[in-house]
């Protein structure tokens, strides 16, 4: 007997859903957000169970702890609808689509022995964001007087007192506080990069992900947290539109009609831009590999190759992305291959 299980989870309650194999209802409940209550929920039922839960805070942690007692888990990415909505409907919405197989966006969850990994690039990632936060705060402060600085000179605690010194009274507080702020985020940011590579340092294949050009230690550490096997990835074009690097053509009107009833494709003008549906995380390293990538010492295969794009009329920008597309697609290829980066010579 199939049964499909739909829940909507939110901070103090989940409500959960069942349907038969031909969607009729069999089964609601109102449960608190408690793993106890919501596994002797789910093993009281019986026959082959299919689990949907909608992306959010709330569906790493069910996944983990109600797979081992269904056959199936997905986490799906719930789009927007118009019209009545209410935890009831969503539960049994997200059940009835996974029984009809009408889930557009599912949602990869990783296993178990890789939580570790991820939670220690997620809190890294989240500390960089704080000191850079913090830094244009503190660089706005000071552009907000007049003051500009080139160089990262008013970050470093040995110029800070010079630069105090340029400002009103009125600023100094904010300016000392700004700065104390910034120090303990760096140690905590570089506490928790030093975490991640120890975490990382569990999964041999971050060695060999380390030798494709731009990614090196930070890098690889997150690659592994966010893709955990290249596998995943039929093709690099998949990965490309995994990682936002996909090129999207848009027209309209691309046909017109000559005598004879004959219809041809009229020269119409593209627009041309990258997919927007992607994991931005993966965008973001994958460009500024490209960067690091281009600024690497001869010999260098990918900046000869970014010259001679520049010298055929491409721009700047647009042989910058050439430049991150091919080493994702290296990347993916080292990995599913597990062989190291060499220079040809």
């Amino acid at each position: 007997m199939e049964r499909y299980i739909g829940i909507d989870a939110h901070r103090d309650s989940c409500t959960v859903t069942v349907l038969n194999a031909r969607g009729k209802k069999t089964q609601q409940h109102v449960l608190p957000t408690e793993g106890g209550a919501l596994v002797e929920c789910v093993r009281s039922l019986t026959g082959s169970l299919h689990l949907c839960v909608e992306e959010g805070e709330w569906s790493e942690w069910l996944v983990e702890i109600l797979s081992p007692w269904v056959g199936q888990v997905v986490v799906s990415q719930t789009p927007w609808r118009p019209g009545p909505k209410s935890d009831a409907t969503d539960a049994r919405d997200l059940a009835e689509r996974l029984r009809t197989g009408r889930l557009r966006t599912p949602i990869y969850k990783a296993p178990r022995q890789w939580a570790r990994l991820r939670e220690a690039v997620r809190l890294e990632s989240k500390l960089t964001q704080d000191v850079v936060r913090t830094k244009q705060r503190l660089r706005s402060l000071y552009r907000r007087r007049g003051l500009t600085c080139s160089n990262d000179a008013i970050y470093a605690p040995r110029h800070r007192a010079d630069w105090i010194r340029k400002l009103p009274q009125s600023l100094v507080p904010s300016a000392e506080i700004l700065g104390q702020e910034l120090d303990v985020l760096v140690e905590f940011q570089q506490t928790a990069e030093r975490h991640m590579l120890t975490a990382a340092r569990k999964f041999p294949i971050r060695r060999i992900l380390e030798t494709a050009p731009g990614i090196g230690p930070k890098r690889a550490a997150r690659l592994l947290a966010i893709v955990v096997t290249p596998h995943r990835f039929r093709s690099k074009r998949l990965f490309w539109s995994y990682c936002g690097l996909a090129v999207v053509t848009k027209t309209s009107s691309d046909w017109v009609a000559q005598a004879g009833g004959r219809w041809v494709r009229a020269p119409v003008i593209q627009t041309r831009g990258l997919n927007r549906a992607c994991n931005r995380q993966l965008k973001d390293l994958f460009k500024g590999a490209a960067n690091s990538a281009l600024r690497g010492k001869p010999p260098n295969a990918l900046r000869d190759a970014y010259e001679r794009m520049l010298e055929a009329g491409t721009k700047p920008n647009l042989a910058r992305l050439t430049i991150a597309r091919k080493i994702a697609a290296l990347v993916l290829a080292m990995w599913k291959s597990e062989s190291e980066y060499r220079i040809m010579s």
